[in-house]
């Protein structure tokens, strides 16, 4: 099964596609573990990624998909993997018809509203690094695990998170209505228990 699962920031894309990942027994492949990848193992786009990553710019849409590439090359993912984060423009998609087939893409959905009430709620822990929700904290300011002050980051501001929203759903659409025509995406709706999600996933994955 090879797959990739889109989705708006806080709609839980990265959990639910680690889960598939891990119930299918493939790779679980995101951007940033590509890049990181690449990067330690020193390879020519690896390096390349770095200087740009050093100089504190975007890495090109050409050297990302070097890495993805290099990446799907790999024997673990000869028997499938799910990607999470890669393709996010629709010339990166069209790079990876080249190398790459796709079996289903998985797009994890929530409305706007409710992906900025999710995202303003949650807490990082300053002390141990766990991300916490207000729904879930009773009230508390303190880290239930190390007791360390909760905060929120800069960029879960509603205002910036709607900010967000805009440039995924702008770069997004083009990569949804191109699987679209492909007949391989199915929506699934995050606003339940994850457990519940996650098997309608694993359903739509096995169709």
């Amino acid at each position: 099964m090879n797959a990739i699962f889109l989705g708006p920031p806080g709609a839980g894309k990265g959990t639910h596609a680690s889960r598939a990942a891990a119930s299918l027994g493939v790779p679980y492949i995101g951007t940033g573990d590509m890049l990181r990848g690449a990067i330690a193992g020193g390879t020519r786009v690896g390096l390349e990624a770095k200087a740009y990553i050093d100089a504190g710019d975007l890495v090109p849409d050409g050297i990302v998909i070097g890495i993805a590439r290099e990446r799907l090359g790999m024997p673990d993912c000869a028997g499938g993997f799910i990607l999470d984060g890669f393709p996010r423009t629709i010339e990166q998609a069209w790079a990876l018809a080249g190398f790459g087939r796709i079996d289903r893409v998985i797009s994890v959905e929530l409305d706007d509203e409710a992906l900025i009430e999710r995202i303003a709620g949650r807490r990082v822990c300053g002390g141990c690094g766990g991300i916490h929700n207000v729904e879930t904290l009773g009230g508390r300011d303190e880290c239930p695990v190390c007791s360390t002050p909760l905060a929120r980051r800069g960029d879960d501001e509603p205002d910036v998170v709607r900010h967000r929203l805009e440039a995924y759903h702008r770069e997004t659409a083009p990569l949804r209505d191109y699987y679209m025509g492909l007949g391989v995406i199915k929506s699934v709706r995050s606003d339940r228990p994850v457990p519940e999600v996650s098997a309608d996933i694993l359903a739509a994955l096995a169709e």
